[in-house]
Formats: structure tokens, sequence, C-alpha cells
């Protein structure tokens, strides 16, 4: 049985159906928002005129984003959770050792 439903999104003031497995629906919905957000930032700007092309300029605008972060030239999600699981450890170990003062 497959957990695929129909959801209804917005972008741009219009309206999409498009077919996401449930356990994906709150993933795409945060995307959607950013799109969306992209493209009204692109459209307001008032350099780029025509929804084809605002579509191009977001679509442009987040692989380069994406890249920039895969390459490494940007934000390393990996690093950023090691790093924090790291901190996570060494907090944890201190916190028993402080359990054993009470």
């Amino acid at each position: 049985m497959s957990d695929t439903k129909s959801l209804q999104i917005t972008i741009m003031g219009r309206d999409f159906r498009v077919a996401c497995a449930e356990h994906e629906q709150a993933g795409l919905l945060q995307a959607v928002d950013y799109l969306n957000k992209k493209m009204l930032e692109i459209r307001d700007s008032g350099k780029v005129i025509g929804l084809e092309r605002i579509a191009i300029m977001a679509a442009l605008n987040i692989a380069h984003e994406f890249l920039s972060v895969k390459v490494g030239g940007g934000f390393d999600m990996a690093e950023l959770k090691r790093r924090m699981t790291s901190m996570e450890t060494a907090i944890d170990q201190a916190m028993s050792e402080q359990a054993k003062l009470f």
C-alpha cells in the first residue's frame, strides 16, 4: 500500500497539486515556503518580470546556494553535526561528574 497523497501547494498565488509521500510532506511544505519567498524577493526587486523568468532565477539562486554548501565554499552541515555531537558528549560527561557531587 502506498503512502503517497495529493497535496495542494501555492507558489506566488498559483495553486498546484503535487504527489508526495506522507512522511515527506513537512519537508515539501518547507521547500515550497522557501521557493515562494525566493520568487517573491526576485519579483519584488523589480529587476525580473514574468513568472517563468522569476522561476528560473530562483532555481539558479537556490542551485548556487546548494552547490556552495556542497562544494565546501559555504556552510558544512556535516561538520556542524559532528561538532555538536562532540560538544554534547563533553557536556554529558561534565554533567555526570557534577551529579556525583550532589
